[in-house]
């Protein structure tokens, strides 16, 4: 899942001690998170932000996948310390912001949409609904939107007054990893090899730049050469990196399995992606993925509960933003 609409070419998708640390210190957190949490200060924050990811997707599709990786790489950074929408933030004269990080520069999208739900909510109830809760009820509308799952979207976190550019560097899966890598990618963050597979998932949508997958149409051999050799005519082995290809082929705006069955016949775009089925631990969820939609939804509604859990800030922590971009 570290790219999802156009990723940069470091992009995409533990010890023991650490991995039960973070787990802890996610369930600890998240059971203050409520998806009550609005029902009294602003019963119409829900309505008001699928309004808005509903009109977006139908002005252009591929906006959803945009969204949803928004979430996902704010997440994952933890700048203070998860879900926090440190993602947003511009930049600062005292901190450098994790836009213009590896992952992130050229490629992350989808601001002026929360800007817009941001600005409805502020005329509803102001300072009362959280940027980082806007990129976790986003996402969900965004994959409700284009045909898939719909989850119950834990809420109150509280949005971080500071960003993390070296950590939005170090912590995002990128797009050249081995299944060794991703599997410790997201076990740093608490999440299970299967919550891994199930969040790749989320490549059924989106497109990614040249410049993340021409190492793989060149030098990779896992790949189906007639894929292989269409990529190659829109992505030269040198310019054009930002020559743009669907993630899945066959259905790329609609949210399905078709991701993974383009992995059963090494149609993956990244590299990281085809890692998730080539004689390794993880082929049989794959292939059961590629077989049983229910399956799929499911695990992936309950990876994303799990992920948009991963250290949010709440309580007294942090602040409420008014704009997302910048801090109060």
């Amino acid at each position: 899942m570290a790219s999802l609409s156009g990723i940069s070419s470091r992009t995409p998708l533990a010890l023991f001690f650490f991995f039960c640390c973070c787990c802890c210190f996610a369930a600890t957190a998240s059971a203050q998170l409520s998806s009550s949490f609005y029902n009294a200060s602003c019963p119409n924050a829900l309505p008001i932000i699928q309004s808005a990811v509903k009109a977006a997707v139908a002005k252009e599709r591929r906006m959803g996948a945009s969204l949803l990786r928004l979430h996902f790489h704010d997440c994952f950074v933890q700048a203070s310390p998860g879900c926090d929408g440190s993602v947003l933030l511009d930049d600062t004269s005292s901190f450098t912001g994790e836009k213009t990080a590896g992952p992130n520069n050229n490629s992350l999208r989808g601001f002026d949409v929360v800007d817009a739900i941001k600005s409805k909510l502020e005329s509803a109830c102001n300072q009362v609904v959280s940027c980082a809760d806007i990129l976790a009820v986003a996402a969900r509308d965004s994959v409700v939107a284009l045909g898939g799952p719909s989850w119950t979207v834990q809420l109150g976190r509280r949005d971080s007054t500071t960003a993390s550019f070296s950590s939005a560097n170090s912590d995002i899966p990128r797009p050249d990893f081995n299944l060794t890598d991703l599997i410790s990618a997201f076990s740093n963050k608490g999440l299970a090899t299967t919550d891994m597979v199930a969040l790749s998932g989320a490549h059924t949508i989106g497109q990614a730049r040249c410049t993340t997958f021409r190492a793989r149409i060149y030098n990779d051999t896992d790949i189906d050469s007639s894929l292989a050799a269409s990529l190659q005519s829109s992505c030269p082995s040198s310019g054009n990196d930002d020559s743009l290809a669907p993630l899945d082929a066959s259905t790329p705006t609609a949210f399905d399995t078709c991701y993974y069955r383009n992995l059963l016949s090494n149609k993956g775009l990244l590299h990281s992606d085809q890692q998730l089925h080539g004689g390794g631990s993880t082929d049989s969820q794959v292939s059961s993925y590629a077989a049983n939609s229910a399956k799929f939804f499911g695990d992936f509604a309950s990876a994303m509960v799990k992920m948009g859990s991963i250290s949010p800030l709440t309580g007294s922590s942090g602040e409420i933003r008014t704009n997302c971009r910048k801090t109060n």
